[in-house]
């Protein structure tokens, strides 16, 4: 073993510690699923324990990190894993005769909260790359992507990497890296993205925006709620495929079916570069308080909401996010265990 293996691997957890958020980050927009990203960053570290000695320090650690993380995706997505947003099954339907149909956790591409995935840095346009890198719809638009085209086009577009480096990651040519990743952008260009803006930091119109937002639905204002949304708004609810596009059809959903959120309360919080909030809707046994309903992500674009994102299974979400587990009366939080 090498000098420089020898000296990292004196502290090697410390060393791959300083990595993690932007491993986690990459598996994350490969694989779709926060909680896979965070497994397969484990299983990284635990193939890196077990193959050390055969780190000559040669290449980084943080490419051998790289490498491995990628093997360890490719491994999961070769059995056909693919992450999906109610809007790339189905049609949209319409709020008079919506039906719910709920589908398995694995089909649907995951929210995750940013500071999992997006590293510190001091530098405004690495950081504005980031976070539009991990973006639901970009997210969504990855999973088109062939499992090694997906890899090359983040590791050459997202994470800066040369040509030759990612040809020696994937153990092919320079020649076979520039087109995969042509191809990868001519499938990209070819799914319709829409425009969002994150969330950190907010610029005053996005501030007031959101504010709005908030005070109109806590006082269940739908009229108002609904001047804030884009005339071609989206409204998701994963694990439903169910999807509602427009602000009457969203108006009437929040009006009939989704009554039941009257008098809820929100805590502000932000993934994937984005704005969100935690919902807490009124105990359904009447009792004072509110109760976990939704962790609902915005899509945002000049001015107006042009995605209401919300994500019901709050049982694993809200625990992510740190988000309190009940609302008490008193305004009180009661956290988790």
């Amino acid at each position: 073993m090498s000098d420089v293996a020898t000296s990292i691997g004196s502290d090697l957890d410390a060393a791959m510690d300083r990595y993690r958020v932007e491993l986690t980050g990459y598996c994350y927009r490969m694989l779709g699923s926060s909680f896979d990203a965070e497994d397969a960053v484990q299983d990284t570290y635990v193939r890196a324990w077990r193959s050390f000695e055969k780190f000559e320090g040669r290449s980084s650690l943080r490419s051998w990190l790289y490498r491995i993380a990628t093997n360890v995706c490719l491994d999961l997505l070769s059995a056909g894993r693919k992450r999906a947003r109610p809007m790339d099954l189905s049609a949209p339907q319409h709020q008079a005769c919506a039906v719910l149909n709920e589908r398995p956790e694995v089909t649907w591409l995951e929210p995750v909260p940013d500071g999992r995935v997006l590293p510190q840095t001091a530098d405004p346009a690495e950081m504005a790359l980031a976070k539009e890198s991990v973006r639901l719809a970009f997210v969504a638009a990855l999973q088109h992507l062939p499992a090694k085209q997906r890899a090359v086009l983040i590791l050459r577009e997202v994470l800066a990497w040369k040509a030759d480096e990612v040809a020696t990651l994937l153990d092919t040519t320079v020649a076979s890296v520039n087109s995969a990743l042509q191809r990868a952008r001519a499938t990209l260009a070819a799914t319709r993205t829409r425009e969002s803006e994150s969330a950190d930091p907010l610029d005053a119109g996005q501030v007031k925006l959101l504010e709005q937002y908030l005070s109109a639905f806590e006082a269940y204002d739908i009229s108002r709620l609904t001047t804030l949304l884009h005339e071609d708004a989206v409204l998701s609810m994963p694990p439903f495929d169910l999807w509602l596009r427009g602000r009457e059809d969203i108006a009437a959903w929040h009006l009939n079916q989704g009554i039941g959120c009257k008098g809820s309360r929100l805590i502000a919080t932000t993934a994937n570069g984005m704005p969100a909030f935690g919902q807490y809707r009124p105990r359904e046994d009447g009792a004072p308080g509110w109760t976990p309903w939704a962790l609902q992500v915005l899509e945002v674009s000049q001015g107006r909401i042009t995605g209401l994102n919300a994500f019901l299974d709050t049982a694993r979400w809200f625990p992510l996010f740190g988000l309190p587990e009940q609302l008490e009366e008193s305004g009180e939080v009661q956290q988790g265990a």
